[in-house]
């Protein structure tokens, strides 16, 4: 029999301890808009590559109140914001404000069993259109949380407590216009520096310490538009992208200086969707029929356009972004409701689907949206749709086909005289995070 001595043993105990830092890394958290690197790939291992005809099994739900914004989830911990109104009256008229009076909050549950952890709320009046609650996913940074409520109020909490570790108006501290559709900017960490979508001259966009809010630096004379700031790497430099009413802008994120813009401006100053980037490709678009299809400098940091997109061609997101892979972007479109495949090469459309986004219409609905998460490096996706159903779908250049589906959610606001649901999931602990206006549910997205 061999004995295992002491250097053995050490050399075992290391090994475990390496295995289980391997095994943790495969345990992806969600810990903002979109999941960690704001690419909507979700690449933990174990998950489903298709829903059984028995469906998904449902770990719990808690009751919650009005909102858009997704949950996020990081160390065990799900988080999620909402507004608790004094009336229950909702007016949504896309051209026109709604007052209501109520609170937004901030509300934190474990991520295991949906126990409440912390809540943290404020009287916040509201005069937007589509005044159901807010719109922002929050950040989470280590022991720190980032906010931006739909009135543009700029929260920072301790993550363990709920307590208010600062906080910013960008009414009262930056003079900000709030676009009649609320603050929708998910804010942005990176390194010592927080990235928000302010507006105005100037400020377009405001770099603030993390730590404390002050202001670090300010660039570019644009107004707030909906879309969240986000970071790339091309031509050896890391690159913030803002996509502003006007334009998709590449700056010095230390420094806020302008690399290179490229104009786009969609209808009603609906900047909403992340600019997408496969290779050294770069993909926007917007309300309307506004596209671009932008090739990245691979030598020094500049770009060009490579096409525009016309009527029939192309993909117009709005309330989703895109995902593009492997030259093929994959979106719901604001016009014909549809999901639809593009070629990256020029704009043409490949395929389009309503299974997706609306799977009783097979033609022309305002705004069929279908939230589309990549399941690691593979060819299938997981797509929530605003109905309130989880797709698991094969999607490649050639075609789309449906790996089942189960009925998460109901659709609890009202959008072109339908009912919806418009918020992103979160995807973490194999486990599936969706909010309405009414609850917050986790399905298990375990391989069995």
């Amino acid at each position: 029999m061999h004995l295992i001595g002491t250097t053995g043993r050490a050399l075992l105990a290391v090994t475990f301890c390496v295995l289980f830092a391997w095994q943790s890394v495969l345990a992806d958290d969600w810990p903002q808009w979109m999941g960690p690197h704001r690419d909507d790939v979700y690449r933990e291992s174990g998950v489903i590559s298709s829903i059984p005809e028995e469906g998904l099994k449902v770990k719990w739900r808690v009751p919650i109140s009005g909102g858009y914004a997704g949950p996020a989830v990081a160390d065990g911990r799900v988080f999620v914001t909402d507004y608790l109104s004094e009336s229950n009256e909702i007016s949504n008229n896309p051209g026109a404000r709604q007052d209501r009076q109520g609170k937004e909050r901030v509300l934190a549950f474990d991520a295991k069993t949906g126990k409440p952890l912390w809540e943290y709320a404020y009287n916040r009046p509201y005069s937007i259109s589509y005044a159901v609650g807010p719109r922002c996913t929050p950040t989470v940074d280590g022991e720190l949380l980032y906010w931006m409520g739909a009135e543009g109020d700029l929260i920072c909490l301790q993550v363990e407590t709920g307590e208010l570790a600062w906080r910013r108006s960008l009414v009262d501290d930056f003079g900000a216009e709030i676009p009649i559709w609320g603050c929708a900017g998910h804010p942005l960490v990176d390194g010592d520096l927080l990235y928000v979508m302010v507006g105005g001259e100037g400020q377009g966009v405001v770099a603030l310490n993390k730590r404390t809010g002050e202001v670090q630096w300010k660039a570019l004379d644009t107004k707030m538009g909906y879309a969240p700031p986000s970071i790339i790497e091309a031509a050896g430099k890391r690159q913030l992208i803002i996509y502003h009413p006007e334009g998709v802008a590449s700056l010095n994120p230390k420094s806020g200086e302008t690399y290179w813009e490229v104009p786009i401006e969609p209808a009603y100053e609906m900047s909403v969707a992340r600019p997408m980037v496969d290779g050294n490709r770069m993909y926007a678009s917007g309300i309307g029929n506004q596209s671009v299809m932008i090739e990245l400098n691979q030598s020094e940091p500049g770009a060009k356009v490579l096409w525009h997109g016309e009527p029939k061609t192309s993909v117009y997101s709005g309330t989703s972004t895109p995902v593009f892979v492997d030259g093929v972007v994959y979106g719901s479109d604001c016009n014909v409701g549809s999901l639809i495949a593009v070629d990256a090469e020029n704009g043409e459309r490949l395929w389009t689907t309503f299974k997706a986004t609306v799977p009783d219409e097979t033609r022309f609905i305002k705004h069929g949206t279908a939230f589309v998460t990549r399941l690691g490096e593979s060819d299938r996706y997981l797509l929530f749709s605003e109905v309130g159903d989880l797709l698991v779908a094969k999607m490649t250049k050639s075609g789309f086909e449906s790996l089942g589906r189960f009925h998460v959610i109901d659709p609890t606001s009202e959008a072109f005289g339908r009912q919806v649901v418009w918020t992103h999931p979160a995807y973490a602990n194999q486990t599936g995070f969706f909010r309405n206006d009414k609850e917050l549910v986790a399905v298990d997205l375990s391989q069995k």
